[in-house]
């Protein structure tokens, strides 16, 4: 028993570093000439409902904190394909997580970051429908995060919308 209880520790691990290096990649991406205190991003308009960046550091620590333990509690539950598929999804909507800041601050490419965000929240959804067939308090925790990609792909479509006519980073 003891070794599964450490074998479980070490998957929450996983999960949680697989978070963490998708953070890293959005923090690198960040440090680059796109930072949203850098003037690229200052001089975008942005609709009335954009948060103070001090926001967004404390909100995506709870979210990937929290997609962390939903995957866990996913991978804890007995074997089937429904798991399998579940973790996959996880795998690809993290990944797509992972490609949103490069793609609009590294890259300032805001119209192909919001590709990648419907991409992002139909991946998250279906991991979302399936995880709910394997373990339904998995699915409890991805829900703040499902509204919060929510409310970034109205932040990204709006910034894509008001700057239509700046169209040399709508590319």
């Amino acid at each position: 028993m003891k070794s599964l209880g450490r074998r479980s520790g070490v998957m929450f691990g996983v999960f949680a570093a697989l978070c963490l290096g998708a953070a890293a990649l959005g923090t690198a991406a960040m440090r680059g000439r796109g930072r949203p205190d850098g003037a690229w991003f200052h001089m975008l308009r942005k609709p009335a409902a954009q948060p103070s960046n001090r926001v967004f550091g404390p909100v995506w620590t709870l979210l990937y904190a929290t997609m962390a333990y939903s995957a866990w509690r996913v991978w804890k539950a007995r074997r089937s394909s429904a798991r399998g598929r579940a973790l996959t999804l996880w795998g690809t909507q993290l990944a797509l997580n992972a490609a949103w800041t490069p793609l609009f601050f590294g890259a300032r490419r805001p119209t192909l970051a919001l590709f990648d965000l419907v991409a992002l929240d139909t991946a998250a959804a279906l991991y979302a429908v399936t995880a709910a067939r394997v373990d339904r308090h998995a699915v409890s925790a991805f829900v703040p995060y499902l509204g919060w990609l929510g409310f970034a792909t109205y932040l990204n479509a709006s910034i894509v919308r008001r700057n239509v006519h700046r169209s040399r980073w709508l590319r």
